[in-house]
């Protein structure tokens, strides 16, 4: 703890990070920090990349398998309120990037601002969705990007105008950077009529979530297929290892049983993999990250 003792206001060690995902598994993470100000944040990323030490940066959870022996290095969560403010002038909408997506996807439509309602039910913060680029069958978050504000390895602010990001189906590049905020540019619309479509987007997506403990989707959707739909053609819903089963509901998810551990679910990813393949001769990407 020497290298980081004029942190130690917001630097912690082995923390554990099964309370911050919504597996609940997982073991520690070595250095846990929670800055209070951008000037705290860059200072710090500064300080470990002079020390070598990995960083990462975790959001809602949603979309993270912790392994059981814990995390090396910097876990970075933005917590504080510089990181998790929403701000509404006129068709802008600016979020910090701790900020839970769907509470952004809200104020948007109570604001009468019209684009962002097609992400509602996706979890997670806006740092992670744009990221990971995330989206639904209506498009993905980048259409709706003015420009971002991130910071680097070495503590540097960088702005980026949407176009300058390279957004793809697989994510932005932008994994090893820590988003600070985005600014969305959308369109004005009746708030009546958008809190309606909201609200029936968010049942059907509601329905399709399983019951249980699991994170988000586990695979991505091959192009022009359904990743749910393939496990299950393949047979392979209501299959066990340990505590980790896969959905009968929506074979795109994992459940994770009270005696589960990440092992189990890993192992239960493998044999998802292997035997879509075998079955169906598609590789299917994994949509979480495995820490």
């Amino acid at each position: 703890m020497e290298r980081f003792s004029e942190f130690k206001k917001i630097v912690r060690q082995q923390v554990p990070l099964a309370m911050h995902t919504w597996f609940q598994l997982g073991g520690p993470a070595e250095f846990f920090a929670e800055p209070r100000s951008e000037e705290e944040l860059c200072a710090l990323l500064k300080r470990c990349r002079d020390e070598n030490v990995l960083t990462r940066t975790l959001g809602f959870g949603s979309n993270i398998i912790v392994s059981d022996a814990g995390v090396p290095g910097m876990v970075f969560r933005l917590t504080a309120g510089c990181f998790s403010d929403i701000q509404i002038e006129k068709n802008i909408v600016v979020a910090g990037g701790g900020a839970k997506l769907g509470r952004v996807v809200t104020g948007a439509v109570h604001g009468g601002l019209a684009g962002l309602e097609n992400l509602i039910g996706i979890p997670g913060t806006v740092g992670g969705a744009i990221v990971e680029n995330a989206g639904t069958n209506s498009g993905p978050i980048n259409q709706w990007v003015k420009k971002i504000r991130r910071v680097d390895d070495s503590g540097q602010i960088i702005e980026m105008s949407g176009k300058e990001i390279s957004f793809a189906s697989e994510g932005t590049g932008l994994q090893e950077m820590v988003l600070l905020d985005a600014t969305f540019e959308l369109d004005e619309n009746d708030p009546l009529e958008l809190s309606k479509r909201l609200q029936k987007l968010w049942i059907v997506r509601k329905t399709s979530f399983p019951a249980g403990q699991c994170s988000g989707f586990i695979f991505k959707n091959p192009r022009g297929m359904s990743a749910g739909e393939l496990i299950e053609s393949a047979g392979l819903k209501g299959t066990r290892i340990g505590g980790a089963v896969v959905s009968d509901r929506n074979a795109n998810f994992i459940i994770a049983e009270p005696e589960c551990t990440s092992s189990d679910i890993l192992r239960l990813i493998d044999l998802v993999r292997d035997q879509v393949l075998d079955r169906t001769e598609t590789e299917l990407e994994l949509n979480v990250q495995i820490w």
